[in-house]
């Protein structure tokens, strides 16, 4: 912690001996095994874990950050060899979620305080090639595949959707709906904004995977194309919807992101799993985060440091046991 090279080195081991001595987990029978959280491949995602992590470490946690795939993880979870993630989008993760806590395995610990939203995006500039947006149906015109279109795909539209990883049936949805797209999957979130960055700055034709909670939907004007609506029944049942052979002629859901445990968690770390459910924080916050790491160069952890020291009232109050 910089402070502490201000002040005299005996008061600094006295600050941070009582700070140990305060902040050990209040119940004699909480493990000291490191809890372990996952780290995914977005920005906000890497943000709202290292806060829970460090606000955990001020607790007198042991911490470890696992890198692991978003929809993969909940094997490790299930089996307790991972303990928490942070961030389970309503959008792409709720099947993989509801299997896994019907396992008993898992536990949903609630949300996070933010609200996800993640659909097909295009900039108010393409409005005028593709009348009828952002209805789903102008996409079908051939006039607005061409429109959209790439060297490589004509005469079909791109759309680029997010890392394979990321889930979401955007190929699914495409069959579904017959769309005369082809969709190709950005290798990083970071090569996805990128691209948006790039065409943006050319006005040239983009149609691509944004989310939010992130920088984007605010730096950019556009809108999100709206498909019918979802439902559970218009992944689950073919019959359902405008094509009867096919599940996924629907948009994606939205709604909040969820914070997730091993089952194992609150037994072990009883401390540990009231904090993890109270963490909350909003859209709005998170977006200045990210803004702060992708737009102006912060490191991760420093951005975190900062929430960190101007928040204290209000983590504090997650670990109060």
């Amino acid at each position: 912690m910089p402070h502490h090279d201000r002040m005299p080195r005996t008061i600094a081991a006295a600050l941070l001996m009582s700070a140990a001595f305060f902040t050990a987990p209040a119940s004699a029978q909480e493990s000291t095994d490191p809890i372990k959280l996952t780290l995914h491949d977005w920005t906000g995602q890497l943000i709202t874990t290292q806060i829970m992590g460090e606000v955990l470490k001020k607790a007198g946690y042991s911490v470890e950050f696992v890198q692991a795939d978003y929809l993969a993880q909940f094997a490790g979870l299930e089996s307790g060899d991972l303990h928490v993630a942070m961030e389970i989008w309503e959008t792409t993760g709720r099947e993989a979620m509801d299997a896994a806590t019907a396992t008993g395995k898992v536990e949903n610990l609630g949300e996070t305080g933010m609200q996800a939203k993640e659909e097909w995006w295009f900039p108010e500039y393409m409005k005028e090639k593709c009348p009828g947006l952002p209805n789903w149906e102008a996409l079908k015109a051939e006039a607005c595949a061409e429109a959209f279109s790439t060297a490589e795909t004509a005469p079909k539209g791109r759309y680029l959707g997010g890392p394979v990883t990321w889930g979401g049936f955007d190929d699914e949805r495409v069959e579904a709906l017959d769309l005369p797209f082809e969709v190709v999957h950005a290798g990083t979130d970071a090569a996805l904004f990128a691209e948006l960055e790039s065409a943006y700055q050319r006005q040239a034709p983009i149609l691509l995977w944004i989310y939010a909670p992130h920088w984007a939907p605010a730096k950019y004007k556009g809108e999100w194309v709206e498909f019918p609506q979802y439902t559970k029944e218009c992944y689950e049942d073919a019959a359902w919807g405008s094509n009867p052979d096919m599940a996924y002629d629907c948009g994606k859901p939205f709604g909040p992101i969820w914070k997730v445990a091993w089952s194992g968690l609150k037994d072990k770390w009883p401390g540990a799993h009231e904090a993890i459910k109270a963490f909350n924080v909003g859209n709005d916050e998170m977006g200045e985060m990210i803004t702060k790491v992708d737009l102006e160069g912060k490191k991760v952890e420093e951005v975190v440091a900062e929430w960190v020291g101007a928040n204290e009232a209000k983590w504090s109050e997650w670990i109060k046991k």
